[in-house]
C-alpha cells in the first residue's frame, strides 16, 4: 500500500524505498500508534465524520491487531515504511471500508508526532521507577554507615572527613534532581499534536481537545505547525538521560577507584565483576567501566538531536525520521544500565576499616586544628600558616596529627593544650559539623530521613 500512489507514476525505487523506511525501528510504538488511532476514532464518530459501524469495526480490527502483535501470532511487515502505514494496511485487509476512514482528518505528521510523544511519557515513568529504586538502594546502604569515616576529597586529594553515607547520600540528591528533570520534562511531553494534520489542521470539525482528554493528556499544541515540528521535548528527554548517564558515570569512576587495591574500600560482589583471560588474581569492575563508557554514547545523541533540528524550517522534514532512533538508543541506554547498576551497589561489601585508615592518614583534621585556635582567639590566617607547619613538620617527622606529642604542638603556639587531641579526632571532626547538609551523624540520618520522604511523595 502505497499512501501517496494517486500522486505517482512510478513506484519508488527499491533502494529508496529500504532508505525511506522506518519501521526497523519505529515498530515499537506500535502501542503508542494503536491508542491514539483509537483516540482519533472515537473523536471522529462523536463529530459525526464516521458512523457508529465504522467505529466499531475501527476499535475491533485494531483491538484485535494489539494483541496478535502482543501474542505473536502477528508479525510486523519490514517492506511497510513505518509502523503507521502496517497498522492502517493490516486494518484497512480485515475492514475495507471502514479501515480507509480511519485516516479522515489525521496526517502522518501529527500521528508520528503523537505516537512519539506517547510514547516518550511511558518511558518517562518506567525510568523514574528505576531511579526511585536505585535512590532506595543508597539510602538503606548509608544507613548502615553513618558510622563509617572515610576521606573526603577535592582533587581526588584527600581532604576533610566525612562518612561513607554523607558521600553515599550526594548521589541521592542527583539521581532525585533526575526524577525532579523527568516530572518537569512530562508536562511539555504531554501535549497532544493531533489535529495539527500536515502542517494547517483539517476543514473537517474535529475536537481536538476530546482526543487530547481520551489519551489523558493535559492540552493540546496551540499551533499547528509546532505541533508536527517540534522535537524540543525529545531533546529534553534525551539530554536529562544524558544527566542520569553523566551521574552513573561519576558513581561509576568512584566505585572503579575503590576497588582498586590502592584504595580496597569496596568489594564488588562476584556476580558483577569479572575476571582476566590471562591473569588469575583479576576481578575487574566490568559492569561500572560499561556504564562510564555507555554514558558517552547517549550524551552524543543530545548533540545528534541537536544538529538535526537545528537548520530546519518550518513545518516537518524527513530528516526528523531521524530523531527516534537517537532517542531510542539513549532509553535503551539507560534502562540497561540502572538496574544493573542498582545490583552492583546493593551487593558491594564496604571495608570499613581501609576506610578509617586512610581518614587517619591523609592530615585530613587539618582544617579541624586551625579552627581549634581560632576558637581560642587566633585570626583564622594565623591559624592556617601554624598548622601548615605542624603538618610539614609531621611529614618530615613520620608524625600525624594525632601522634604528635603536645611540647611541639606547644613549640609553634602555646594556645595548644591536652583538649587539642579530642578536638582532632576524626569522630569529632565530623560529628561536630551539625549544619544542615554536613556530614555528622545527625545530620546524616536527617538528609537521610528527608530523601525517604521525597521519595514516598512521588512513588
Amino acid at each position: 500500500m502505497v499512501l501517496w500512489a494517486g500522486r505517482f507514476k512510478k513506484e519508488v525505487d527499491e533502494n529508496v524505498n529500504a532508505f525511506n523506511s522506518s519501521i526497523s525501528f519505529d515498530a515499537r510504538m506500535y502501542k503508542q500508534d494503536i491508542t491514539g488511532s483509537m483516540a482519533h476514532a472515537k473523536m471522529l464518530e462523536k463529530q459525526g465524520i464516521i458512523n457508529k459501524q465504522a467505529l466499531s469495526e475501527i476499535q475491533k480490527g485494531l483491538t484485535d491487531i494489539l494483541n496478535e502483535l502482543e501474542n505473536g501470532t502477528l508479525e510486523f511487515d519490514y517492506n511497510a515504511e513505518d509502523i503507521h502505514m502496517f497498522i492502517e494496511s493490516e486494518l484497512t485487509k480485515r475492514y475495507p471500508i471502514s479501515g480507509k476512514k480511519l485516516h479522515t482528518a489525521r496526517s502522518r505528521n501529527d500521528q508520528v508526532a503523537l505516537d512519539l510523544r506517547l510514547y516518550t511519557r511511558d518511558e518517562i515513568k518506567e525510568i523514574k521507577e528505576m531511579l526511585i529504586s536505585l535512590i532506595e538502594v543508597i539510602v538503606k546502604t548509608a544507613l548502615k554507615h553513618t558510622n563509617t569515616i572515610m576521606p573526603g576529597y577535592t582533587h581526588l586529594q584527600r581532604a576533610q572527613p566525612i562518612t561513607f553515607a554523607h558521600h553515599l547520600m550526594a548521589y541521592s540528591e542527583m539521581f532525585y534532581r533526575d526524577i525532579c528533570r523527568l516530572d518537569d520534562c512530562y508536562k511539555r511531553v504531554n501535549i497532544s499534536p493531533l489535529g495539527s494534520g500536515a502542517l494547517a489542521t483539517t476543514t473537517y470539525p474535529i475536537d481536538r481537545m476530546m482526543s487530547a482528554k481520551l489519551l489523558n493528556m493535559d492540552d493540546i499544541t496551540h499551533n499547528s505547525l509546532d505541533g508536527v515540528s517540534d522535537r524540543d521535548y525529545a531533546i529534553e528527554f534525551a539530554n536529562d538521560l544524558a544527566l542520569i548517564m553523566m551521574h552513573l558515570s561519576r558513581f561509576s569512576e568512584e566505585m572503579i577507584l575503590w576497588c582498586s587495591w590502592e584504595f580496597k574500600y569496596i568489594e564488588l560482589d562476584d556476580a558483577y565483576a569479572t575476571g582476566s583471560s590471562i591473569m588469575p588474581q583479576k576481578k575487574n569492575p566490568d559492569i561500572a567501566e560499561l556504564v562510564r563508557g555507555k554514558s558517552a554514547r547517549v550524551i552524543n545523541h543530545v548533540s545528534s538531536l541537536l544538529t538535526m533540528m537545528k537548520g530546519l524550517p518550518l513545518a516537518y522534514n524527513k530528516d526528523m525520521q531521524e530523531d527516534k532512533e537517537a532517542l531510542f538508543d539513549a532509553i535503551d541506554t539507560v534502562k540497561l544500565c540502572l538496574p544493573v547498576f542498582t545490583d552492583m551497589i546493593k551487593t558491594m561489601r564496604i571495608n570499613k576499616d581501609k576506610m578509617k585508615e586512610a581518614a587517619a592518614k591523609g592530615f585530613i583534621n587539618a582544617t579541624d586544628c586551625a579552627d581549634y585556635l581560632v576558637k581560642h582567639g587566633l585570626a583564622f590566617r594565623d591559624a592556617y600558616k601554624i598548622v601548615g607547619q605542624l603538618v610539614a613538620y609531621c611529614i618530615d617527622n613520620d608524625f600525624v596529627l594525632e601522634t604528635l606529642p603536645l611540647h611541639i604542638y606547644k613549640d609553634f603556639n602555646e594556645i595548644f593544650d591536652e583538649t587539642i587531641y579530642d578536638a582532632i579526632s576524626l569522630e569529632t571532626c565530623v560529628n561536630n559539623r551539625l549544619v544542615d547538609g554536613g556530614p555528622a551523624k545527625e545530620m546524616v540520618e536527617k538528609s537521610i530521613a528527608i530523601m525517604k520522604q521525597k521519595i514516598g511523595e512521588i512513588k
